[in-house]
């Protein structure tokens, strides 16, 4: 099992979701949580698709973590 990196975004319908680590897997949905499962199965499907063509799958990100500025 591997835990990928999401950035999860509101957006004016909802919430949008990207992989950093997997280019081009992406979900959107009108609650966070639908846009979670949706991205679960995102990613499923985009690392089966890579390992059907062959492709190397990325490792996941190690490492992410927020920094807080004053602005």
């Amino acid at each position: 099992m591997s835990k990928y990196t999401v950035f999860f975004e509101k957006t004016s319908a909802g919430y949008s979701a990207h992989v950093p680590d997997l280019p081009g897997c992406v979900a959107a949905a009108a609650t966070l949580e639908e846009t979670r499962q949706l991205m679960r199965e995102a990613i499923e499907f985009h690392i089966e698709g890579m390992l059907m063509n062959g492709e190397v799958v990325p490792p996941p990100t190690p490492h992410v973590e927020q920094i807080e500025v004053a602005v």
